[in-house]
């Protein structure tokens, strides 16, 4: 197949992309770079398949080629990042959705949407269930990231309904491991990279909020299985055994070997108290569960921090 896939030099889009060329697909990679790199697909850039262009989908997205699908993965998705780039992240997630479901649309590909947790906001319902329409803040800081994917999402089913386009929409819960960008913001990076530069561990309230964390292997296994059906979601993909941020703090700690403290500070205004997918969607279409365990998904992580540090 021929599969284009947007914000491919990101975290999640370069395991992608290396995912479909090992399966022999050819992938049409696009990436602006705001928080991908060209260091995450360096090793790809000489597969006879793969092909690289760097290029904002927001101005208008065309290709000569036939397309079998479109994965739209393009998008700020740390806070730090979608902070930094407000007005960006709510313009791939308008604009280059509509411009990218365009491009599915004229080539009769089908389409993806990654969308994400944050769809949920600071939820009043938990686990949360793909029924759940959420409970966000569209002025708050968040507001950027969140409501930015619930208008691809709403984008998403126009098409489908409207022009009867094949499309899936996956709801991606805290995803991690190699290829994380060390200062991208997120927990798990920056409680890995404080360790091993013998930093103290930055934990934001008391730490008691939760997250579950997926590591990335589980999560591609479960984007190909929902490509792979007539579904078009939402679906929930992560993983469902919660933890507090303070255990995840002292987990690190414990699998570095740091000396490091933990350092409690103020907690940032609209961070969701609960997280954890209700996944039994995913279970039942897929027979997908999740297989790497947070203690084994964190020795591989670190391994690889490692070496970047």
């Amino acid at each position: 197949m021929r599969i284009l896939i947007t914000g491919g030099a990101g975290f999640l889009g370069t395991h992608l992309c290396s995912f479909f060329l090992k399966r022999g697909d050819t992938v049409i990679c696009i990436d602006n770079l705001i928080t991908g790199t060209r260091e995450n697909i360096a090793l790809l850039t000489d597969e006879p398949n793969f092909i690289f262009i760097q290029h904002d989908i927001t101005k208008g997205i065309t290709f000569n080629d036939d397309i079998d699908w479109v994965l739209h993965f393009a998008s700020p998705a740390s806070p730090v990042d979608y902070r930094r780039y407000p007005i960006q992240t709510l313009k791939v997630g308008g604009l280059g959705t509509h411009n990218c479901l365009g491009l599915a649309k004229e080539k009769k590909a089908k389409f993806m949407l990654a969308s994400t947790s944050e769809i949920y906001g600071d939820p009043q319902v938990h686990p949360q269930k793909e029924t759940y329409f959420g409970n966000v803040n569209c002025v708050g800081p968040r507001g950027c990231y969140d409501e930015s994917k619930r208008f691809a999402e709403a984008m998403t089913v126009a098409y489908h309904r409207v022009h009867k386009l094949d499309t899936r929409i996956v709801r991606i819960f805290n995803t991690y491991g190699p290829l994380m960008r060390i200062n991208d913001g997120r927990v798990v990076s920056n409680f890995i990279y404080q360790a091993l530069t013998g930093k103290n561990l930055t934990v934001y309230g008391d730490g008691a909020q939760t997250r579950s964390f997926c590591y990335v292997d589980d999560l591609i296994r479960g984007i190909v299985k929902f490509a792979e059906i007539e579904n078009e979601g939402p679906l929930n993909l992560g993983n469902p055994e919660e933890f507090t941020i303070l255990e995840l703090a002292r987990e690190v700690i414990r699998l570095t070997g740091a000396k490091s403290k933990i350092k409690f500070l103020p907690l940032p205004e609209d961070d969701p108290k609960l997280r954890r997918p209700d996944t039994s969607k995913a279970e039942d279409l897929l027979g997908w569960q999740p297989k790497i365990s947070l203690e084994e998904g964190l020795k591989r992580t670190i391994e690889w921090f490692r070496e970047k540090v």
